[in-house]
């Protein structure tokens, strides 16, 4: 019998599958707080009375929220322990999403969207660090597959439930499921998960303050490519995200309920993406992973440019969107197998970078592209076009794909 090399590989399959459920719904609690009201801001937009580009700045507050709290939370959870700060994260989301379900106007609505990326930052930031304290090498890449599943998953699936909710509820009524979404997730942290960092790994040597952690981490050539290309996939991804339910619904005339659906098609590209990425990491390095899924994005952004400009309709722009999404879905777990894989002992500082250059970057698009009137998809797949040939410049003048050591078996 093969001696456990990392904590996980000691996990049985029932409590593997406990951790991918209960981490999973930790890191979609960050993507359906930012997403599930997606179908809602036209309507938003009616009943408060406010442009589109101040309607899209509660999404970016919240954006903004999820990033300075990952920063907080990552280097604490090295330094306290990952459950605490994961606890205590969760309760002010849960406080902040009936502040939202309360908030007498666009101002106090986007106090309150910061206050939710804050809390649910520790979600996506503690399942990384909880997942690399646990395992290494390929069963590393194979968990972070499963999150990456989730991650890429959530912000298509948000807006399908949210559209179903609308039925039912109003844009508030989001809100008070969001908060109960959360409850449960705390009820589950509280219940399943322990500690995965002991004592003794919160002071190692040359890692043990929040300085060195960081330097340790910027350092590494490798792993501040990856965090730039994460930003910049994520930020083409919410360039699509922030404009979709106003070209969709007000110039395609889609219901909330026929957007929702074209969601749920895209989501099938996430889950190709994802699960065939991580499959492909036991022979193809992550690094040429992101070489081909860039360049499938670039190419399918363009021919959306190409097919709008062209007047081919609807179709012209879904088509190479699906294609576009599923190429997000292959960038996901490479991108984090990249960052992670050599960073075990700053964990939760290296995963709340990551996640920080997601969601801040991605963030400052969602103004910008309200910035253009959306009468066509051009502004969109315009943006898209920008984030991925930064991201294409950066892995192969910083990363240096040739140059990225394999991973562990």
């Amino acid at each position: 019998m093969t001696a456990a090399v990392h904590p996980g590989d000691a996990l049985s399959r029932a409590e593997r599958v406990t951790y991918i459920l209960v981490l999973g719904a930790l890191t979609a609690l960050g993507p359906f707080t930012v997403d599930l009201y997606l179908p809602a801001l036209p309507t938003l937009e009616r009943e408060l009375v406010a442009p589109t580009a101040l309607v899209q700045l509660t999404l970016t507050a919240t954006m903004v929220g999820f990033a300075l709290g990952q920063l907080f939370v990552g280097p604490l959870s090295d330094q306290v322990g990952r459950r605490r700060p994961l606890l205590l994260a969760t309760g002010v989301h849960i406080l902040a999403c009936l502040g939202a379900a309360i908030a007498p106007d666009l101002f106090w609505l986007g106090v309150a969207r910061v206050f939710q990326g804050v809390g649910a930052a520790a979600g996506g930031v503690v399942a990384m660090a909880m997942v690399r304290d646990l395992f290494g090498g390929y069963p590393l890449v194979k968990m972070l597959s499963r999150l990456a599943l989730v991650s890429g998953l959530a912000p298509v699936i948000a807006p399908v439930l949210g559209s179903q909710l609308l039925l039912v509820v109003d844009w508030r009524g989001l809100f008070v499921f969001l908060a109960a979404f959360g409850f449960l997730v705390l009820v589950a942290n509280a219940i399943f998960l322990r500690e995965t960092l002991p004592e003794s790994a919160r002071h190692v040597r040359g890692h043990s303050t929040v300085g060195q952690r960081y330097g340790a981490l910027f350092r590494d050539r490798i792993y501040v490519g990856a965090v730039i290309i994460a930003g910049a996939n994520f930020s083409a991804l919410f360039a699509y995200l922030s404009s979709s339910s106003f070209l969709f619904q007000d110039v395609y005339t889609l219901s909330a309920q026929e957007y929702g659906l074209l969601f749920g098609i895209n989501s099938i590209g996430v889950v190709v993406g994802v699960q065939t990425s991580s499959r492909l990491q036991k022979h193809i390095g992550p690094q040429w992973i992101i070489a081909g899924a860039t360049l499938v994005q670039l190419v399918a952004a363009l021919a959306i440019i190409a097919l709008d400009a062209s007047g081919a309709g609807l179709f012209g722009i879904v088509i190479p969107l699906w294609f576009f999404i599923a190429a997000c879905g292959f960038n996901f777990p490479a991108i984090s197998a990249l960052a992670l894989v050599r960073h075990g002992h700053e964990a939760g500082t290296a995963a709340s970078v990551l996640g920080a250059a997601n969601f801040g970057v991605a963030g400052i698009i969602s103004p910008v592209v309200g910035l253009f009137t959306i009468t066509n998809a051009i502004p969109m797949a315009g943006v898209m076009v920008v984030a991925i040939v930064v991201a294409i410049a950066v892995l192969w003048l910083v990363v240096r794909p040739r140059t990225v050591p394999p991973l562990e078996a």
